[in-house]
């Protein structure tokens, strides 16, 4: 897979680059506490026991089965997602509007799905598959809500990338950890000259990221912020599965020299 992303050979005996020791992460760093903290119905009562339970989105229901789900107890809006994976998720504004079919298809498609085979992502190899219900919420837009993420090296915060307008033409912006644009970017097109201000809580999130980051060679730890409160997203092992394109190029190498496998 490597290769096929990159054209050029992995090289697992002596990795340099961000993207290769991800790699090698996915095949040596293998924790059994790692399939509680990707599993989204289990991470938030182990991110809850170490930075508390205010920082946690309300969880509506989990339920094994699509049509287990109660949808006449549950808030007019909300957003269902698959607890085993990464983009089995579905948003609804208003309960009177919602597609019930078109839910259940994208839903049981990605129940079928088991994750791990996807990129070999291990924490995700033994999640039963269930679907968690979740308070629907924005921040100052209106529209969405932006994720801060937090890419931490053992446990230290390097850099913020911030993803938005990911429903019409996705872009991603980089900040240091002082919310400076870095200038570079990963994957997604940077809008530089789109200001997105710093958030009043950013040194609030980059305590809660280093609680949770301890001890991690690597992990990205994404946050919410809706006006001066903070809310936990999610935590993430292999950024973009290790398969993702740098501008610079060199800047792969820059991440990768953070990582210390030894």
């Amino acid at each position: 897979m490597y290769f096929i992303y990159f054209g050029k050979l992995l090289h697992l005996n002596s990795p340099r680059t961000f993207n290769e020791k991800l790699q090698w992460l996915k095949l040596y760093d293998r924790h059994p506490e790692y399939t509680q903290m990707v599993d989204k119905a289990t991470v938030k009562e182990y991110v809850a026991s170490i930075i508390g339970e205010k920082y946690i989105i309300p969880t509506l229901g989990v339920w094994e089965n699509f049509d287990d789900i109660d949808f006449e107890n549950i808030p007019s809006s909300f957003v269902l997602k698959c607890t085993h994976d990464s983009g089995g998720v579905v948003i609804c504004e208003n309960k009177n509007l919602f597609d019930v079919e078109k839910a259940r298809s994208k839903l049981l498609k990605s129940m079928k799905k088991n994750y791990y085979y996807v990129g070999r992502e291990y924490p995700y190899k033994d999640i039963k598959p269930r679907i968690i219900a979740e308070k629907y919420m924005v921040d100052e837009s209106h529209i969405e809500l932006k994720d801060y993420k937090i890419h931490l090296f053992h446990g230290i915060p390097n850099f913020i990338q911030v993803d938005f307008d990911r429903f019409t033409s996705h872009h991603r912006n980089l900040y240091t950890i002082d919310w400076k644009p870095l200038g570079k970017a990963i994957k997604y097109p940077a809008v530089y000259e789109r200001e997105i201000d710093k958030p009043i809580v950013l040194d609030e999130m980059l305590e809660l990221a280093m609680k949770l980051a301890f001890n991690i060679p690597y992990v990205r730890a994404d946050f919410y912020c809706i006006g001066n409160k903070v809310y936990f997203g999610e935590l993430t092992f292999y950024h973009g599965s290790g398969f993702e394109t740098f501008s610079p190029k060199s800047f792969d190498e820059e991440l990768g020299a953070l990582i210390k496998l030894s």
